[in-house]
């Protein structure tokens, strides 16, 4: 009695405060809906709405009575409960909730302030960190990035772009911003499966070299390479970015800092200004917080991502990178922010990854399939509502001459 009661109260509260695409099937056969404008103008109970949350026993109430992205993440991922729909939709129901029914306290977040430090981003950690994202398969990927194999934000010149367009522009985006030459040396730190340094041997002529920590991307780049008939000219080597040696005229590190840690960015970038020669460019492109502070996106968003897909991940302001930056050598050129394009990146992930989802099931097991489920969609709506954000940020070497500056920005469009 008490507990009907007390689910009485909150579906009520609830419902006062909120109207929902949503429906609670409960254990015992009660659904709860949430409403008012269910699709075809349906009365509640008749029509399906959008999100469908299952909660199979009682125990998992506590995940809908003070509901936030971590705690519902979790809970879907590990089966406490079942949740159906598109996964913008559950994405979009789960900050609803978490909005308005739960605080904005991130666990990882609060343990920073409390003076709690994350783990040391040592060698070995990273490797492993890297491996568990990256290393699921080569197969799974494929499923739902396009054809090129590109994992990171795309660039949509007029918006209408499809995504392996996108992607090759975004690629030519930056070598153009750098003003790579022919016979120039590049390194690509974090290069993937290798796409950005095929098309920086392939159309601008450029000698490079990609390291990454990932076995699987490595061996299909130099597949790649192999095919293209490159191996004079490309070079894949699985290899820390701390751990290579000499000097190139051209750097880019595209997705790949925020691994880094945020107490490490100066030295990383002080590595960077190292590896960089005399008179060179390079550029930086990656995900930053939009909290000033450094701190965690709201609602648990960060701590599931940090728990589930990227293990000792870290995101920094924009100021704190820059700042990072300048200690480490270096002197910011040109700023971009990307956030708009890497929204649209994320959403055509999302249908390409729901468009598979059967294929994409044999390739993994239920539990990394639903967290890849909810982190493209939720990706997505971040970078849509300014929780997260991209930038590429063009950098020289600090107290260079003012001459080896370009007077306008027209040479990075064609």
């Amino acid at each position: 009695m008490f507990e009907q009661m007390m689910l009485s109260a909150w579906s009520s509260g609830l419902r006062n405060k909120l109207s929902l695409p949503l429906r609670v099937e409960l254990w015992d056969g009660r659904q709860l809906e949430f409403s008012s404008e269910l699709p075809g103008g349906a009365a509640p109970g008749v029509a399906t709405p959008r999100v469908t949350i299952r909660v199979p026993d009682r125990s998992a109430l506590r995940y809908l009575r003070s509901p936030s992205l971590y705690s519902l993440g979790r809970a879907y991922v590990e089966g406490a409960i079942d949740i159906k729909g598109r996964a913008a939709d559950i994405i979009s129901v789960g900050n609803t909730l978490a909005a308005n029914l739960a605080g904005s306290s991130n666990r990882f977040a609060d343990a920073l302030r409390l003076g709690f430090p994350r783990a040391p981003h040592t060698r070995e950690k990273d490797a492993e960190a890297i491996r568990y994202h990256y290393d699921v398969s080569n197969d799974f990927y494929s499923a739902w990035l396009d054809p090129g194999m590109v994992y990171s934000c795309a660039y949509f010149e007029n918006g209408m772009e499809d995504l392996a367009t996108a992607q090759q522009k975004k690629i030519d985006h930056i070598l153009r911003k750098i003003d790579v030459r022919p016979g120039q040396t590049l390194l690509d730190i974090g290069c993937g499966w290798g796409a950005l340094v095929l098309r920086a041997a392939q159309q601008f002529g450029a000698r490079c070299v990609g390291v990454t920590l990932s076995e699987n991307q490595a061996a299909l780049a130099r597949e790649r390479i192999a095919r293209a008939g490159l191996q004079d000219q490309v070079e894949i080597r699985l290899q820390d970015y701390r751990d290579v040696k000499g000097q190139f005229d051209r750097i880019t590190s595209v997705g790949m800092f925020e691994h880094v840690g945020v107490q490490h960015l100066k030295a990383y970038f002080l590595q960077v200004d190292k590896l960089l020669a005399p008179g060179g460019v390079v550029m930086n492109h990656g995900i930053t917080t939009t909290n000033a502070d450094n701190s965690a996106t709201p609602y648990g968003g960060g701590d599931f991502i940090d728990e589930y897909v990227f293990p000792d991940g870290e995101l920094a302001h924009l100021a704190t990178v820059v700042q990072a930056m300048q200690e480490g050598g270096l002197e910011v050129r040109d700023v971009e922010n990307l956030r708009r394009h890497y929204a649209k990146t994320c959403a055509l992930w999302t249908d390409n990854f729901e468009n598979n989802a059967e294929h994409i099931r044999t390739l993994t097991d239920e539990k990394r399939f639903r967290i890849w489920h909810l982190y493209l969609a939720g990706c997505a709506y971040a970078f849509a509502h300014d929780r997260i954000s991209l930038y590429q940020i063009v950098c020289g070497k600090a107290g260079g001459d003012a001459e080896a500056i370009p007077w306008s920005r027209n040479y990075m469009y064609p």
